[in-house]
């Protein structure tokens, strides 16, 4: 039996760094309606030849770069993926098996693996151009369900089908398994009427703060009413990250707020989000046994603590290395250096 499996996207990430590529900040201008919701936006000269400094090949996507959190933690791991019949690929599965993820692969006859084009500027702000690619052709057929025996599912869907979604959520439910995921803005987009069946099954729903302000229809800087609204719709734990700000996690009944660890440098903030994901749930993991917690519905406080740790100890190790992966730590890094104590990290706990 596997402690956790990974479902969802693998890619080939192609990491494209210049001086060129530069952040334009004018909210007056730059809207949500015309398309940046940040009022921000990532620019270079139209019609210009602009250099590159650096060009970096890596594998990413959700549930390969979670897969390897897991992987070095020391928790037997798979991950189930689906890429094309070509050398990325092929690269993606060499370096899961590279990594001991056992990995269930799914080779897309026609359509190429997915990928992303990853402009990078010189402060770690980036834009991604994706193409799903066969990644969101994943269909039940496909899915070697007698073998999922496992203890958790971390789902980082992409693009695949609603249908397939429900089907997931279904048999996991059904085989007692504690489910994570991280919606993507396929799911999102359905708004929350249609998606809400499927948030209420699951014990970990992972968002940023501009999508759960977007699910709930509550502006972020009404907190309170936001995660009481949310908590009646998700029935496990909700964590909102805040990027450069940290994150906040409600378990129901508090909201747990932590900074993040001082950083050294910020050069790739790619995979953040995957690194504090899948290293909270691996301290969640780490520290309850399966039969403890088979019969509970929440989580003890201490355990909150030690996995906001890990999850945002990951995050930032990634962010100062270019991929998804490179920075991702394994257990003994964790443990042992001095830079990922409690005592660099400040979390506040409050009644909601």
């Amino acid at each position: 039996m596997f402690d956790i499996i990974t479902i969802g996207t693998a890619t080939k990430d192609i990491f494209l760094q210049s001086p060129l590529f530069r952040v334009i900040k004018d909210p007056q201008h730059l809207s949500e309606a015309k398309g940046f919701p940040t009022g921000e936006a990532e620019c270079f000269a139209l019609g210009s030849k602009i250099e590159v400094e650096n060009l970096v090949f890596t594998n990413g996507g959700g549930a390969t770069n979670t897969a390897v959190t897991f992987a070095r933690q020391g928790l037997k791991t798979a991950s189930l993926i689906k890429v094309g019949q070509d050398e990325a690929g092929e690269s993606i599965i060499k370096e899961l098996k590279k990594e001991k993820v056992n990995t269930f692969a799914i080779r897309g006859k026609k359509e190429t693996t997915a990928h992303s084009i990853i402009l990078l500027t010189p402060s770690g702000e980036r834009t991604i151009l994706v193409y799903r690619g066969v990644s969101e052709t994943l269909n039940s057929q496909e899915i070697p369900w007698r073998r999922l025996s496992l203890r958790w599912v971390y789902l980082a869907p992409g693009g695949i089908s609603f249908d397939l979604l429900q089907n997931l959520v279904s048999h996991f439910t059904k085989e007692k398994t504690k489910i994570v995921i991280n919606p993507s803005k396929t799911q999102l987009s359905l708004g929350l009427k249609k998606i809400k069946s499927i948030l209420s099954a699951i014990d970990i729903v992972i968002l940023n703060q501009e999508e759960a302000s977007r699910l709930s229809n509550i502006p972020f800087h009404k907190e309170k009413e936001m995660f009481n609204f949310l908590d009646k719709e998700i029935g496990g734990i909700l964590i909102v990250t805040e990027g450069k700000k940290g994150v906040k996690i409600s378990d129901g009944k508090f909201i747990w707020q932590a900074g993040i660890f001082p950083e050294k440098k910020v050069v790739d903030r790619t995979g953040a989000g995957d690194a504090f994901g899948s290293g909270f749930v691996a301290g969640l993991m780490q520290l309850q046994s399966a039969q403890d917690k088979a019969q509970s519905e929440r989580f003890a406080p201490s355990d909150l603590q030690f996995a906001i740790r890990l999850g945002l100890a990951n995050a930032t190790s990634v962010i100062e290395q270019i991929g998804a992966k490179a920075g991702i730590l394994n257990r003994k890094e964790f443990l042992k250096s001095k830079r990922w104590q409690a005592n660099h990290l400040r979390i506040t706990k409050r009644k909601l």
